[in-house]
């Protein structure tokens, strides 16, 4: 039950029974007295113009990059929830954010869009705003918020850190208090961790790095220590895990050095990583408090794009059969970048490195996306040939098939791999950025443009690969200009007469059908036939006959909790017979959602773990197509459900779920992460099946 704190410094009824928490609130309630502030007045709901904010975007390019895409898998979680993700910047301003349209409505009359601060000086006690104010993870349930407008929001709040400790923004998860799920704060804190992690990654390029773990498994998940020093042994930094295994804050360790650390010399270590056979070199070492620890270590030079790197990428992005949504391969440092590209604003670059080492020679990106299935054989076969040649590739499919996956894995295998890999998605950036974002700018091209300007995508892609991804997607005014580069191979930035010369592979992807748009009159025909060398089209994940591969590899590569896991036989069934709108993005959320609700003893994947709107989903798909009375979800006789039906399983998930809550629907709709409305028509309907 949440707090509710009066302003006078005293404690209400029902109190939060933490507390420290209640300090918290409490304490937060009183900045907000001081600050003039009083709980019935209208909130503070400016919000920053396009220019202003596009600016404050770019001054935050770094944090956006390697935030997105973490914010997309989050809200794979937690969709249907009623909630949002919301990313700010260290002033609590909004950059970005994710929702369910239902909550977005409601969300907007309280200003939880993109240029709107959320501090407490303009907001009171919120959960952004207080985990600024006092550097923590927060959560701030229904009236806990300090103004009465916010009272229907559950907000929980983490602070993000650059990779030298300083704050640069929240990753917040805000919803109707109503349908809050206990588990939002863990996700936001694990969301948080993957992206300080890939800020840590993209800052050290050129450093000896060590990734250790007392337990071997945890190498290569969130879990894992990661320490970066120089080649001479100075001490540059720690992640949060490698300063909780070291048992020293960050302060304290930039007092140390790799020798005093791990008790090796870094000439050991850079020797270990440069002669290793297998990348990267793993090791043993001794920690300064004596606990052995199992370690992976790597030594990046500026000369290159760091030993195997795409090898690595292979082993690590191709055989995940894409869809982290968090990961980029090293493009040099140039701010080139390497990603799914779906919905985001790429900029930076990170190096990839495998959790599972092979040699060198054995890697190929295309290799590791061939799964077993015949039309994924036929195609990768195609686009093998044309690889290297002056070929434009255009890929299709459905959304959530792998298009930028394949894109990575072509460049990877392409002569150009040393090069950069610029994707850049046309659908997710605004219609009035993406000129300059594709094209650059100089300064004072227009108002807000940053000091110096910006290269844009085609500049960056110089003896690279251009990878546009949803084309289907761009402006029509600007495919001219656009259709005129690929011609002339020459490209002039906003508010210059002067051109520059490109070389670039270009690959392009849309889920859309480009011939049906020509003949809309919304794509050009001439640009059409000018990125249209190849056509090749990723088969949805339905027809495809290597499913239990794809799973077995997600599992594997996404490590998405801290012990190997299997998939029960009826779960299998049932995601054979489901038809995957989503695809492959849709099954790496189900599985990931699958394994947050493991207990701590459990590693098989039963349909009690699945999530409650992908059993609602299936459910509608079987009443559909008339199977529901034919779908005989079964498991195995090992089981304690074996012989249960689908039917069976949420009857028996719903009775749990309001015995824990003593009956309160909401509480169980929340354990669940459901509505209350969909609890309510499941509990009909096994009251139906009942009778």
């Amino acid at each position: 039950m949440a707090s509710q704190l009066s302003i006078n410094g005293g404690v209400r009824p029902g109190a939060h029974p933490d507390a420290r928490i209640a300090d918290v609130i409490q304490k937060s309630h009183d900045r907000s007295l001081d600050f003039g502030l009083s709980e019935s007045m209208t909130p503070d709901y400016g919000v920053l113009g396009a220019a202003e904010l596009a600016l404050r975007i770019d001054q935050n390019r770094a944090l956006c990059t390697h935030a997105l895409p973490v914010m997309e898998t989050l809200y794979g979680q937690i969709a249907n929830t009623h909630s949002m993700v919301v990313l700010t910047d260290a002033d609590g301003l909004i950059l970005h954010s994710l929702g369910d349209d239902d909550f977005l409505r409601r969300a907007e009359k309280v200003a939880l869009r993109a240029g709107a601060i959320w501090t407490e000086k303009q907001q009171g006690t919120n959960a952004i705003g207080t985990a600024l104010a006092d550097a923590q993870a927060t959560t701030v349930y229904g009236n806990e918020h300090f103004l009465r407008a916010n009272h229907f929001l559950a907000c929980s709040s983490v602070p993000i850190l650059d990779p030298y400790g300083a704050l640069l923004g929240v990753l917040d998860v805000t919803g109707d208090c109503r349908s809050h799920h206990q588990h939002t704060m863990a996700l936001a804190k694990m969301s948080v961790q993957m992206i300080e992690n890939h800020l840590f990654s993209s800052a050290f390029t050129q450093a000896l790095r060590i990734h250790f773990h007392s337990r071997p498994e945890f190498i290569g998940t969130l879990m894992e220590g990661i320490a970066a020093f120089r080649a001479d042994g100075t001490f540059l930094s720690a992640n949060r895990s490698a300063q909780f295994q070291l048992g020293l804050s960050l302060a304290s360790l930039r007092a140390h050095t790799l020798s005093s650390l791990f008790n090796v010399s870094s000439g050991q270590l850079v020797d270990a990583a440069c002669s290793s056979a297998v990348l990267p070199a793993q090791l043993e070492l001794e920690l300064h408090n004596g606990v052995r620890v199992h370690a992976n270590a790597e030594f990046r030079r500026a000369t290159s794009v760091s030993f195997g790197a795409a090898q690595r990428y292979a082993s690590d992005r191709a055989s995940s059969v894409g869809f982290r949504g968090d990961d980029k391969v090293d493009g040099g440092g140039d701010g080139s970048v390497y990603g799914r590209g779906d919905n985001r604003d790429d900029a930076g670059s990170t190096s990839y490195r495998s959790s599972n080492p092979v040699p060198m020679r054995a890697m190929s990106s295309l290799q590791y996306l061939d799964t077993g299935d015949a039309a994924m054989s036929e195609l990768l076969g195609r686009v093998r040939k044309v690889i290297g040649k002056p070929i434009p590739i255009l890929i299709g499919g459905e959304t959530g098939t792998g298009k930028d996956v394949l894109a990575a894995a072509m460049h990877r295998d392409s002569p150009r791999a040393d090069q950069p890999f610029v994707s850049l998605n046309c659908s997710s950036i605004p219609e009035s950025l993406i000129e300059s974002e594709l094209f650059g700018y100089v300064e004072g091209a227009f108002t807000g443009a940053v000091k110096g300007g910006r290269i844009g995508k085609i500049a960056e892609a110089h003896r690279g690969t251009l990878f546009l991804d949803e084309i289907g997607d761009m402006p029509y005014a600007l495919q001219t200009r656009l259709l005129r580069v690929l011609q002339a191979r020459m490209v002039a930035p906003l508010g210059s007469a002067k051109e520059r010369p490109v070389d670039f592979a270009l690959i392009c992807a849309t889920h859309h059908n480009l011939r049906e748009r020509v003949a809309q009159g919304a794509f050009r025909e001439d640009l059409y036939y000018r990125i249209n060398g190849l056509f090749v089209a990723l088969p949805p994940l339905r027809e495809r006959s290597d499913l239990e591969i794809v799973i077995d590899k997600l599992l594997r590569a996404e490590r998405f909790v801290d012990r190997p896991v299997t998939i029960d036989a009826a779960v299998l069934e049932v995601f054979h017979q489901h038809r995957w709108p989503g695809n492959i993005r849709q099954l790496s959320n189900v599985l990931r959602a699958a394994c947050a609700m493991l207990d701590a003893h459990e590693s098989t994947i039963g349909l009690a773990h699945l999530p409650a709107d992908f059993l609602e989903e299936l459910r509608t798909a079987c009443r559909g197509e008339s199977m529901e009375g034919r779908l005989d979800l079964r498991r195995d006789d090992s089981s304690q459900d074996a012989g249960r039906s689908l039917d069976d399983v949420t009857a028996s998930t719903v009775d749990k779920a309001l015995e824990a809550s003593r009956g309160n629907v909401s509480a169980a709709a929340r354990m669940l992460g459901v509505s209350r409305g969909t609890l309510y028509r499941r509990m009909t309907r096994v009251r139906s099946s009942r009778r």
